[in-house]
């Protein structure tokens, strides 16, 4: 199966986005498209053995839409840009042609002496409203069409009222230029086709102009690669455009500039503002060896580089692909709303053509009966029905990059906030992922430190490493050994210094009869209790102390883990370590449940248990954690995770900050309610306008709806949804609430 995305061009309303969609899902070959209304994009996956993209193309051309090949974003704005300024500039000539018939219509009620006979303004204002008609023209062809293919949409809605009416006007001028000169206030609605127009066209302007600033976090993060690379040939500069650079190539970056691509540091040492990218403020510091970024911020040294990823592999592309996935992609509450749009326009068709029929058969004048039907045609429209989804989900997928949550589709957004259950891997998710040393316990720790350090040197022990990076954080000079030996499952042994030193367990010190107190073995019981491994020290004979390793707590996570439980979320750890080490780091970290000595398959099972009783997510870093990943309701991968744990997961934290799955939820219930807002205004919009279009409260004599007014109701409508879509921009940190709503005192990340 081969999975493209391609542009759509022509949709305006949701029955279009659904007409698309049925289109290609009945192609041969097609596996699943999804079409996205917000975006103008489709996804598709397809068998290449009986599809291509030509055959695509032709599906879609033939129910009066285009297929554009690629999604260039930048191309795609500049287009919209275009189409914009265009529309405005219609727009505006309508408007003007629009008042002037207002002007000849309503004149004489208000007062104007207007020097034109009866003949004369009539042909008047038929001029000026064929005029509002050419300005509107797409909203003609493009209704007829698509009428006529059976696939009717918001446009054949507006061009079936419109033409009723014009052609009703046209007919009342001929009555008054045989003579019947009352016709010229009782058979002419000319004004009402242009003000028709003319609010739409205004409506779908606003629209377009809203629905542009929504794309503005792709539109950021696309701008923040800068144009040029400096690259080294043969020790020289050489100034190329970005796109240039090669993998391997050696790149130069000066303090204040922005890094092309991404890399490993070769020579230099600076500190890096990986702000844009990350969102962490605090620059990061970077020598040989270091893996640098595209688009973060050289700050103070100069650098150079090797280039190791460039164009659509660096970080940054893979960050705006993933957003523009999650744009693109459909949340399950979506599909409602699909459903819905797909029969609408066909169901209000019938109602309009029973709204004539009832009135006429009621009595009722042959103008009243069309001003209902098409009045019904005009209100009904289905676009903030179809907009009410996408529009939110694409904001909220903008915020999140801006904030360093990469939801990869659109259901994560929807199914995060229904989680009450968090599943924490341990080791590199709520801890450190590598031991350091957390007690030392000698009458003189310096120079035990010293002496150990010096014989851990030479062992590749994690445990040895954090010894020595105790060592030199303390400024301690090292020595060398000699005669070193490792002897499993009790520890090393070497020369420092003249004298022979022993680091391990009571079982090394035992074989050469060094003998510990009881108030050491008490100290010992009490660091393994915390999760700790002691290791003691001795030199010669003599014991000298303890130093205690463990793999450590991130600085954020006793923090994240109380902002969940403020909300009312269950945690839980999984891990393959002992009981013991288990019940301390989550006892430290505040962890409600942990489950200690787990295999990677025996995570998925656990998470499939918890799964039975509510929303589980998974949080995770490691290939082991995979599986897991995938078997949560929703797997979220922290920003160290490995790229297989990445792939698997349903959202991406870029950064190492667990405070950031607090926020991911926030940000889904945030965006959940804001889609249920819009979709209660679409539907409920709906109930209300199409009764008063009808008429049934006028016969109770009750008001009506113009069609002028409709129209105007039904453009502020998608006007709504996409305006209230766009406060998501606002997610900011507030106070932190609880399920009830009321507040816990914590940090947290509201709307």
């Amino acid at each position: 199966m081969t999975e493209i995305r391609v542009g759509i061009e022509g949709m305006t309303c949701a029955s279009c986005s659904s007409a698309v969609e049925r289109t290609l899902n009945k192609l041969d070959g097609v596996e699943l498209a999804r079409v996205n209304l917000a975006t103008e994009t489709a996804t598709i996956s397809f068998d290449e053995e009986d599809l291509n993209l030509d055959k695509i193309k032709a599906a879609v051309k033939r129910i009066g839409y285009s297929v554009t090949d690629a999604v260039d974003a930048q191309a795609k704005e500049e287009q919209k840009k275009r189409e914009l300024k265009d529309l405005g500039r219609r727009l505006i000539i309508n408007a003007i042609l629009t008042t002037l018939l207002m002007t000849l219509s309503m004149g004489s009620m208000v007062g104007l002496n207007l020097p034109f006979s009866a003949p004369i303004n009539a042909l008047l204002q038929m001029a000026l409203a064929t005029g509002t008609v050419i300005g509107g023209l797409a909203f003609f062809t493009k209704g007829f069409s698509l009428l006529f293919r059976r696939e009717p949409n918001m446009d054949s809605l507006v061009a079936i009222g419109t033409t009723a009416s014009y052609l009703y006007s046209v007919w009342g001028v001929v009555q008054i230029i045989l003579g019947d000169h009352t016709a010229l206030h009782n058979h002419l609605y000319f004004e009402g086709v242009g003000m028709i127009l003319t609010l739409i066209m205004l409506g779908r302007y606003l629209e377009h102009r809203s629905k542009g600033k929504t794309g503005e976090a792709i539109q950021k993060l696309m701008e923040l690669a800068p144009e040029n690379a400096t690259i080294l040939v043969d020790g020289e500069q050489r100034v190329i455009d970005a796109s240039e650079v090669k993998v391997g190539d050696i790149i130069l970056v000066k303090p204040g500039e922005k890094l092309p691509v991404d890399g490993v540091v070769t020579s230099g040492h600076s500190a890096i503002d990986e702000s844009l990218l990350t969102g962490e403020s605090i620059p990061v510091d970077k020598g040989e060896g270091s893996e640098v970024y595209a688009a973060t911020l050289n700050t103070t040294g100069a650098l150079q580089y090797r280039a190791s990823k460039v164009g659509s592999d660096t970080a940054l592309a893979n960050i705006i692909a993933l957003v523009q996935q999650a744009q693109g992609s459909k949340a399950p509450i979506a599909r409602v709303a699909d459903k819905i749009s797909g029969v609408f326009v066909p169901i209000v068709m019938g109602i309009a053509l029973l709204t004539f029929i009832g009135w006429m058969v009621a009595g009722a004048a042959f103008d009243l009966a069309i001003l209902r039907a098409v009045s019904v045609l005009v209100i009904a429209c289905p676009c903030a029905l179809g907009l009410a989804t996408p529009i939110a989900i694409m904001v909220a997928s903008g915020k999140g990059a801006k904030m360093g949550i990469l939801f990869r589709h659109a259901a994560a957004i929807e199914t995060l906030r229904s989680v009450d259950t968090i599943i924490f891997d341990k080791t590199g998710t709520l801890t450190i992922g590598k031991p350091a040393v957390t007690d030392i316990i000698a009458d003189d720790p310096l120079t035990m430190m010293r002496i150990a350090a010096t014989l851990e040197l030479a062992s590749e022990h994690p445990l040895s490493k954090a010894v020595v990076t105790k060592a030199e954080e303390q400024g301690l000079a090292l020595g060398e050994a000699s005669g070193f030996k490792a002897l499993v499952g009790k520890g090393i042994e070497g020369t420092v210094d003249g004298s022979f030193v022993r680091i391990g367990n009571k079982s090394l010190l035992a074989d050469a009869n060094i003998e510990v107190s009881k108030a050491v073995d008490d100290e010992m019981a009490r660091l393994a209790d915390e999760g700790k491994t002691p290791l003691l020290v001795a030199r010669d004979t003599t014991y000298l102390g303890i130093i205690a390793v463990a793999d450590t707590l991130r600085t954020e996570t006793k923090e994240a883990i109380a902002q969940l439980r403020g909300l009312g979320i269950k945690t839980v750890m999984l891990t393959g370590d002992n009981e013991r080490t288990a019940k301390a780091i989550a006892g430290e970290a505040g962890i409600d449940t942990f489950i200690a000595e787990q295999l990677p398959d025996e995570k998925e099972a656990t998470i499939a248990t918890y799964a039975k009783t509510g929303k589980v997510a998974m949080v995770g870093d490691g290939i082991n954690d995979a599986p897991a990943l995938a078997a949560a309701d929703v797997g979220i991968a922290v920003g160290s995770a490995t790229d297989v744990a990445r792939e698997t997961a349903d959202v991406v934290l870029v950064r190492n900050n667990l405070t950031d799955v607090t926020k991911a939820f926030l940000l889904s219930k945030a965006t959940m309610r804001n889609i249920h807002q819009n979709l209660f205004w679409a539907f409920f919009y709906n109930m209300l306008g199409i009764p008063l279009a009808i008429g049934l409260l006028a016969i109770f004599g009750g008001p009506s709806l113009s069609p002028m007014f409709a129209a105007f109701a039904m453009s502020m409508s998608s006007v709504f949804v996409v305006t209230n879509a766009l406060r998501l921009n606002r997610f900011k940190e507030g106070v932190m609430t609880n399920r009830a709503g009321l507040p816990s005192g914590g940090p947290a990340f509201l709307l």
